[in-house]
């Protein structure tokens, strides 16, 4: 057999499709950007059919330029963005609506009503997570009350609910299999992480109709096969995890007390705690972290909603930088003696705040300050936002207190961001050889369930450090940045 393997990465801004050898070496990969639209404020919302042909162009493209065919390629893994909602015609395939995706906020009021009425404690008991706009429930419901005709045709069984990676699976299968991981499916607010199934409760709360939801499997599982017209002949599917627990499966973080933290558009830490299910004091996610031939291991999660998206807003809204990677070089001029705090609340607060009506601002601006400075507070309100959470979860778990942290995405490519990370943690950050983990994620899953990759062990030697940054910045400058940190984020909350 074939020891190829392809991994759709589709996440918020881009989908990327990566062709790995049985070295899990890259071999072909092809990457599209596809459109945001933001009809009102705080809303955010993808077209489908861009999703999908972004999907089905880079899945050609790296094929492609791996100089490969459908026959060579072992197995597919898919892995996406979370939380991001798409309701369906299950004869037609075609959406009732946009994509509405995690960062959008217009369950606001939602949510509001759900905490006003007691509910949270019941569904953080059964999923895991708090009530936010962030997770899928409230805008499944928001899409069947607001399209005309959604919920008759829903409660008939006639419409689809996936997250982006069951939308995905319906399409690449010709529309025969609707099903999603175990992943995807913790972080819809309707599903019982201890149970491992959808929660009849959870359903009557949010008013979602049991007939739309997928079947639920493991993250390495028969997914069915393409559609033999897409590619020229058909190709197994066998993994599938959301882009968080990809990640963590690809940087090898499988036992307990390894940590990992994603740099994409947000960032995302996941501190994997093994079998067993850790509850937050402090505001963190409880969330399976991958569930693998019916074993299911925990992990507490901190989600940061912008990360990446602030090097994004200094490029297309202040236009102050013409591509994202000048940002280091650029915040490495700065004037040490301005200390710029970026709070990026462009969608309101995550972990460990949650607070879905905090708004971006910027504290400390001087007649002295310019691009340098501003690029600076945004790389640095990433490195402040993640001491916040590994402070939460060594709290919530001590044990979490001497690991080392891998980071991985795109923002881990700036030395300059890593080194910052790295002072403000005041604990070492370790970036590997390879940084297109969420894809090696999805790809371990296909490639290792098709035999041709080797299991946890196997797959855990293979990972190698790129480089380690350590602190070196002093204590009483960190002290003095931390402190002013927290100082704006307390300016910022609404509550």
């Amino acid at each position: 057999m074939s020891g190829y393997v392809l991994a759709i990465d589709q996440g918020t801004t881009s989908t990327r499709a990566i062709v790995f050898d049985d070295a899990t070496r890259i071999k072909g990969v092809a990457q599209q950007e596809f459109a945001q639209h933001f009809p009102r404020s705080g809303w955010v919302e993808h077209d489908p059919e861009d999703i999908w042909n972004s999907v089905l162009g880079t899945a050609k493209g790296a094929i492609a330029e791996a100089s490969l065919s459908a026959a060579d390629i072992a197995a597919i893994g898919i892995t996406n963005q979370r939380e991001t909602v798409l309701v369906w015609d299950r004869e037609t395939g075609k959406p009732i609506h946009n994509a509405i995706v995690w960062q959008d906020r217009r369950t606001t009021e939602i949510c509001r009503r759900l905490v006003a009425d007691g509910a949270e404690p019941q569904i953080t008991e059964k999923t895991g997570l708090i009530v936010d706009p962030y997770f899928s429930g409230t805008k499944i419901a928001w899409l069947l009350d607001h399209v005309e005709g959604a919920r008759q045709k829903a409660e008939q069984g006639r419409l689809a609910f996936g997250t982006v990676d069951s939308f995905l699976l319906f399409r690449l299968t010709g529309g025969r299999v609707h099903a999603t991981d175990a992943t995807n499916a913790s972080r819809t607010m309707l599903f019982d992480i201890s149970a491992n199934d959808w929660d009849d409760d959870l359903l009557k709360l949010l008013n979602v109709p049991r007939a739309i939801l997928p079947e639920v499997m493991d993250c390495d599982a028969d997914f069915g096969v393409t559609d033999a017209s897409l590619f020229g002949s058909s190709i197994p599917i066998l993994g599938m995890a959301g882009d968080q627990h990809a990640a963590t499966l690809g940087q090898a973080c499988f036992q307990p007390g390894m940590l990992k933290s994603t740099y994409g558009t947000g960032c995302f830490a996941v501190l994997n705690t093994g079998e067993e299910r850790v509850a937050s004091n402090n505001r963190l996610l409880t969330t399976i972290a991958y569930r693998l031939s019916g074993k299911t291991s925990f992990a507490l999660e901190g989600s940061i909603f912008i990360a990446g998206a602030a090097v994004q807003w200094l490029r297309d809204g202040l236009t102050i930088i013409d591509k994202a990677d000048v940002s280091g070089p650029l915040a490495a001029k700065a004037d040490p003696e301005q200390d710029v705090y970026l709070v990026p609340a462009f969608t309101g607060l995550g972990a460990p705040w949650w607070d879905a009506e905090a708004r971006g601002a910027i504290f400390g601006l001087t007649r002295k300050t310019g691009p340098n400075e501003l690029a600076r507070a945004a790389l640095e309100a990433v490195c402040y936002q993640t001491a916040d959470l590994l402070n939460a979860m060594k709290k919530d778990w001590p044990a979490a207190s001497d690991t080392v942290l891998r980071v991985d995405g795109g923002m881990v490519a700036s030395d300059y961001t890593m080194q910052r990370l790295a002072d403000l943690l005041n604990a070492p950050v370790d970036r590997p050889a390879v940084l297109e983990t969420t894809a090696l994620g999805a790809a371990w899953l296909a490639g290792q369930k098709a035999g041709v990759w080797p299991g946890m062990e196997g797959f855990a030697a293979r990972w190698r450090l790129e480089r380690q940054f350590t602190p070196q910045m002093d204590a009483v400058t960190r002290g003095r940045k931390l402190s002013g940190w927290a100082d704006a984020v307390r300016r910022t909350l609404t509550r």
